[in-house]
């Protein structure tokens, strides 16, 4: 496909951030191996599934591609003998299962494309890399200046965008890096609007923003280029990696954990903070927040792709946040984002779970205040602080910034416009996910309860009681007809207006009655 080509009609977005699920639900024993059938299911919809099958090699080599990333999965072993009996079947899809939920719930893992393909090899049979070398060979045709020095593979963690290494024919020592995306889920700007926003992205001066030295886009993807960063991102810095190795390897399993210094913290922090508010200033989207898309120049921090709003691709931390109702808006989704990096930069690793319940010690307490302010439960229910506050806050109010640099960025009014159409259909389109995975939710937790051993038994109680109640209030209503037939009776014999041609009652006199003979007929006698 050339670059400049517009994409088929009628195609489908995918948005590669929504989890995958997996459950094997049987197993078939062929001659010789056997093959375990898996349902693979994105988000919460039950409707959005599909079977796959697969046999133990393809996860055994699945898991040999995975071992880049260093973390220990917990692969059932492979056997020689006796792999066909029944017994150890049903003990390894035992395994296979736990493999399948490991991969699955680990963010970085279950966003490579690697599982991606394993589980969904329809979405994800496309060779994006062969796909971004032809954009890109078509692009240096009409820009001959630039040359490719080496693709850089699978450095960031999106499926759909590749990076390349570049050099300026006539300046070889100078590098350049260059990005290629395909155009994501969110896209909402017209094809007109958006190549005039990516190329006004050029003109975007900014001390706290990285530079693109070029951008174009077409009706299908675009293609950015900056200078690139020897000392790479501030994930990088935190996790002590080497800018240009795979993704996977540099940030799964670090071999040291250890957060940043506090003034680097309250530094970094501070610099990230004033470049939101500009940018929410400006009426400008972004969402893309996290620790790789930093850049760190000396001491100043600079943030990178601001283009992913307009392309339309969705958020590395989508997943955490599209759990939260009250995280509905871009500057929502970027509070809680800082919330990630801040987390990042004190402890050197990423929060084990979303909401956090408590935390570690910290170098400063302010720290702290401030997490607890964005990443608890009772914060993303009761609403975050503004960026506007937190910069109010004792860990950011009293650095003091030394860059001169006056921002720069106009966007006409036309533009404006059209960006805050986009961002109200990207917010829209978050809402009606919230809301489908919280009606999941409540449907899930109401079955779960239904279906406990302690709501059993209480149903069992009560269906007990409730028959003896029946069986009592039953034989009360017999009784009572009964006596009810006794009394009309009765009633009848001593009457006055006793017809004179009916016989005459036998006389009760000098018949002697005992106190058990006025008593009721017990209810069993009758019949």
């Amino acid at each position: 496909m050339a670059f400049m080509e517009k994409p088929p009609a009628g195609k489908v977005l995918l948005d590669d951030t929504v989890p995958l699920t997996a459950q094997i639900e049987a197993s078939q024993s062929l001659h010789s191996h056997t093959e375990y059938i898996i349902r693979v299911q994105r988000g919460v919809s039950a409707e959005n599934s599909w079977q796959i099958v697969r046999r133990y090699s393809d996860f055994d080599l699945l898991n040999n591609s995975l071992q880049i990333s260093s973390l220990s999965l917990p692969l059932p072993p492979k056997k020689l003998i006796g792999n066909m009996e029944r017994e150890f079947i049903a003990e390894r899809q035992k395994g296979l299962q736990a493999y399948l939920d490991v991969i699955t719930s680990h963010h970085l893992l279950s966003n490579c494309e690697l599982v991606k393909k394993f589980l969904d090899p329809n979405s994800y049979s496309v060779n994006y890399t062969e796909i971004a070398l032809q954009h890109v060979s078509m692009f240096f045709r009409s820009e001959p200046k630039w040359e490719v020095v080496e693709p850089l593979k699978d450095i960031g963690w999106r499926i759909r965008k590749k990076y390349f290494l570049m050099k300026v024919k006539n300046q070889p020592k100078e590098r350049l890096m260059l990005s290629w995306a395909d155009l994501g889920p969110d896209k909402y700007l017209s094809d007109k609007d958006l190549q005039y926003a990516v190329k006004l992205l050029s003109s975007c001066s900014h001390p706290y923003i990285y530079k693109v030295t070029f951008a174009t886009a077409s009706e299908s993807s675009a293609l950015f280029i900056r200078p690139f960063n020897e000392k790479g991102t501030l994930k990088d810095l935190i996790y002590k990696a080497r800018p240009k190795d795979p993704f996977l390897k540099k940030y799964c399993n670090p071999k040291k954990i250890q957060g940043l210094e506090l003034q680097q913290i309250k530094t970094y922090g501070r610099q990230i903070l004033e470049v939101l508010k500009f940018l929410h200033e400006k009426g400008f989207p972004y969402g893309h927040l996290h620790s790789a898309n930093v850049v760190l120049d000396g001491d100043t921090c600079k943030l990178l792709d601001l283009e992913n709003s307009l392309l339309g691709l969705p958020s590395f931390y989508r997943s955490y946040f599209s759990q939260f109702r009250k995280i509905n808006t871009l500057e929502g989704i970027d509070v809680h984002c800082f919330g990630h990096l801040l987390y990042e930069m004190t402890y050197g690793r990423p929060p084990d779970t979303i909401p956090v319940d408590s935390f570690p010690p910290a170098p400063s307490v302010s720290v702290v205040s401030v997490l607890e302010s964005i990443l608890t439960c009772e914060a993303m229910k009761n609403g975050m602080p503004t960026v506007s506050r937190l910069l109010q806050m004792p860990l950011f109010s009293d650095v003091l910034l030394t860059n001169s640099e006056k921002p720069q960025f106009k966007i006409p009014t036309k533009l404006k416009e059209a960006l805050k159409m986009s961002k109200e259909c990207i917010e829209k389109r978050l809402t009606e996910e919230q809301k489908l995975i919280h009606q999941h939710r409540r449907l899930t937790r109401a079955q779960s309860h239904h279906g406990s051993e302690e709501e059993k038994k209480k149903r069992k109680i009560l269906a007990r009681k409730k028959s003896k109640r029946s069986a009592y209030e039953s034989a009360e209503e017999h009784s009572a007809k009964y006596s009810n037939s006794n009394n009309s009776a009765g009633s009848g014999a001593s009457s006055p207006l006793t017809s004179p041609s009916s016989p005459t009652p036998p006389s009760t006199a000098g018949i002697k009655f005992t106190a058990s003979d006025l008593l009721p007929i017990p209810f069993n006698t009758l019949s």
